[in-house]
């Protein structure tokens, strides 16, 4: 076993020998024989170990059993005890959750203060088809059935090719101990029940069967990867980022088929599930809204909208209409001049004297109205935005200057007749939205 491991390593991970490693040891045999290969082929490591009492007594001597090992070996060693069923009750978590959390934050943690190149974990053939069990238990799509990666976000996982059977061979040949974990016998777990009860006939059906699954989730992973860079093409062709949305044509969307597919391939990272909804949404009318988990998708004419989630401002921001700076919510700048010089959409001159002593900046309310400059009478600033065809997004994003209840500008896009600059105007203020 360890030719093949270092084949397996020297490919995978070329250039081991000059990097510094940390190995996830939990004391079972699957991590205890990381160590020991990694120590033959004479690697630079660390050994890091988990205690999430659990098991109180026996917790505690796994914990003093790789400090032994680690000792011997003559490696540094970082040990954390972690209060796991605090955790679960903190986040209402399950403990196997809890203590994957745990374990990759206080992994990522010291990786980073103690300059480690990359984690090693003990992950094998075997927990890789049980992983693509539990998934395909819980239906999940491809993504989730093309295994544990090799090698992701500064982790490595050496012992994926090897069975459970090859570890504890090459164990048992050289003679090496390690500790049992006692509650993997309990089949309370999902995962010792589909070990304990399911994986057995499972290999008993063909004597090559974990051999033939890890080329299918091979086979499985290529396919992948294909409808990725198809993916790709597709987001590169139909989503075109605009005033802080992403804008996909509908007739593009419906052309695509199997149209509930390509929907799910296109928007799966977004948060969405209910995929009946986002298809009715290329068929309805103009703002309707579906919400996934972390974005959402607006009709808006000929296009959907696109937009990341995030709390609304809806607080009024206030300022002296004096000359100066401010930075938020928008950058402003204020001055007095003495006539009306280059003109921009960016840019506004008002009566000073028509002004309030306090200027408010704020979202758009309904019923609000203002006297577009240039026009008779007023408008609703909704009717506004629907002349000016403002997207949903763009009507959300939009800020009006405001002199105590009346709105002086709609920032960037018109100004109120009220507060204009007349022949008889004695002071002119000058307002420029900067960037």
């Amino acid at each position: 076993m360890l030719a093949a491991f270092k084949d397996h390593v020297n490919i995978e991970f070329p250039g081991l020998e000059s990097r510094s490693l940390l190995l996830a040891c939990s004391g079972g045999v699957d991590s205890v024989v990381l160590v020991h290969l990694c120590e033959a082929m004479g690697l630079r490591y660390a050994i890091a170990h988990c205690n999430f009492g659990l098991r109180a007594e026996e917790s505690d001597a796994d914990e003093q059993f790789v400090a032994r090992l680690s000792k011997k070996l003559g490696r540094p060693y970082y040990a954390k005890r972690f209060d796991t069923l605090g955790y679960v009750n903190d986040q209402g978590t399950s403990v196997q959750v809890a203590a994957r959390e745990l374990r990759y934050a206080w992994f990522t943690e010291i990786t980073g203060k103690y300059h480690f190149d990359l984690l090693f974990t003990a992950h094998h053939a075997d927990d890789s088809l049980e992983t693509f069990l539990i998934n395909l238990s819980r239906g999940t799509g491809l993504e989730g059935l093309t295994g544990i990666p090799a090698k992701a976000h500064g982790i490595g996982r050496p012992l994926l090719p090897f069975s459970r059977e090859q570890i504890l061979a090459y164990a048992r040949s050289e003679k090496l101990e390690w500790r049992d974990d006692s509650s993997n016998a309990e089949t309370k777990y999902l995962r010792n029940k589909i070990r304990l009860e399911l994986v057995p006939p499972l290999k008993e059906l063909h004597p090559a069967f974990l051999e033939n699954f890890l080329k299918t989730q091979s086979y499985l992973a290529g396919s992948s990867s294909l409808l990725n860079r198809y993916r790709e093409m597709l987001q590169k062709q139909l989503f075109i980022t605009k005033d802080g949305a992403v804008r996909i044509p509908v007739k593009a969307l419906r052309a695509l088929s199997p149209l509930a597919d390509h929907l799910h391939l296109l928007f799966r990272d977004y948060g969405f599930k209910d995929w009946d909804a986002m298809e009715a949404l290329l068929y309805t009318s103009s703002g309707k809204v579906v919400s996934g988990k972390t974005h959402r998708l607006i009709r808006d004419r000929d296009h959907v909208l696109l937009q990341q989630l995030q709390a609304g401002d809806t607080g009024t921001y206030e300022f002296p209409p004096a000359p100066g700076s401010i930075f938020s919510p928008i950058k402003l700048h204020m001055s007095l001049v003495p006539e009306i010089q280059e003109r921009s959409a960016r840019i506004l001159y008002v009566d000073k004297e028509t002004l309030n002593p306090v200027l408010t900046l704020r979202k758009w309310r309904k019923g609000d109205y203002f006297y577009p400059l240039g026009m008779k009478g007023k408008k609703k600033v909704s009717k506004f935005f629907k002349d000016e065809k403002l997207d949903m997004v763009a009507k959300e994003n939009q800020w009006l200057l405001c002199s105590g209840d009346d709105i002086v500008w709609v920032v960037g896009l018109r100004a109120d007749e009220r507060f204009k600059v007349e022949e008889t105007t004695n002071t002119i203020m000058k307002i420029t939205w900067e960037s």
